[in-house]
């Protein structure tokens, strides 16, 4: 195997255990929602609610499930691939499947929200709430991201080292941009 077949592979496994880790910080708040919504059923403010707290109850419960499952899929997808050669594909469908889950989860959020509103204010303050708390999550994890991704891809690494993985400091940009305008000992070789 060639070093540059050597380092894609190691960018794809440190892709996917970054998934796979940014997973696990999801999963832990969707199972907790889910925990919790899965409680309000056996209330006794519950068997009291009427059939629009009880729908909203049971469509929040339907993304929460829908969320747990595909914040979870990818790691079904691994183990079963994982040595199968397919790790680029496994990334690419966790990746994925790990958006839509967020995409779900964020309307169990917003559903749950809209619940308690319900319950503590009634009526258009809790829609407003509700309504609040969608726009919060769709530009915290849509429409802000996408926005950055737009303006193309991250500056190329320098001297081997990933721009994400150590904070750019005065000295360092400095002197990354006059390494660059230096000419370097072959093109002054060359140019003789």
């Amino acid at each position: 195997m060639s070093d540059a077949e050597e380092s894609d592979q190691e960018r794809l496994a440190r892709n996917l255990a970054e998934l796979l880790q940014e997973l696990r910080v999801a999963q832990a708040g969707v199972q907790i929602l889910f925990g919790f919504l899965l409680s309000i059923a056996f209330t006794q403010r519950y068997a009291e609610a009427d059939d629009y707290i009880r729908t909203t109850h049971f469509v929040t419960v339907l993304f929460a499930t829908a969320a747990t499952a595909l914040l979870t899929a990818p790691a079904s997808w691994h183990r079963i691939l994982f040595r199968h050669g397919r790790r680029e594909h496994i990334i690419s469908v966790a990746n994925k499947l790990a958006v839509s889950g967020l995409v779900c989860l964020a309307f169990a959020v917003t559903g749950t929200v809209l619940l308690i509103g319900e319950i503590v204010f009634g009526g258009w303050p809790a829609v407003l709430f509700a309504v609040l708390t969608a726009i919060g999550f769709s530009l915290l994890w849509l429409i802000v991201p996408w926005r950055e991704r737009s303006r193309g891809p991250a500056p190329e690494r320098v001297n081997g080292n990933d721009p994400e993985s150590c904070p750019a400091t005065p000295e360092s940009s400095s002197s990354a941009r006059s390494a660059s305008t230096r000419p370097t000992q072959s093109t002054q070789s060359s140019s003789k």
